[in-house]
């Protein structure tokens, strides 16, 4: 057991909420988001990408996992009470996503420019921009 002055220190955590209100769901989307599309840059490239398309590499496995990532965004989507046309939408970003993403070697380098994750993101700020203005946050 390693006493006080031992011990390591530990990195720091995104202090994620656990609520259900839009403001928490809307955080947590967010940090999905990003998680997905916009982990790291690629050198040469300076382009941002995540784990979806670093997954998408892996065959089958890797697909499921970012088609799997993906419909959690949908679900968030879904306990905000998004309307159904909405979410079809989003799951259709998805599927199309996850669907093209399956085919060999077209589907990797398609993942690395169709953001899926962005595009649902998009749609949930715009709804909860206009029904739940509280959530609006300022990017600076």
């Amino acid at each position: 057991m390693d006493s006080p002055q031992t011990a390591r220190p530990r990195p720091p955590r995104p202090d994620l909420p656990l609520g259900t209100d839009p403001q928490a769901v809307r955080r947590r989307i967010e940090a999905m988001e990003q998680v997905l599309e916009r982990s790291f840059t690629v050198p040469g490239v300076n382009r941002p990408v995540g784990l979806d398309a670093i997954v998408g590499l892996v065959p089958v496995v890797g697909d499921v996992i970012g088609m799997a990532m993906g419909a959690w965004i949908v679900w968030e989507a879904r306990n905000l009470r998004m309307p159904k046309w909405k979410l079809a939408r989003m799951a259709g970003n998805v599927a199309f996503d996850s669907a093209v993403g399956a085919v060999p070697m077209l589907g990797d380098a398609f993942d690395f420019f169709f953001r899926s994750n962005t595009r649902n993101l998009r749609i949930i700020r715009k709804h909860l921009d206009k029904h739940h203005p509280e959530t609006r946050v300022i990017d600076g």
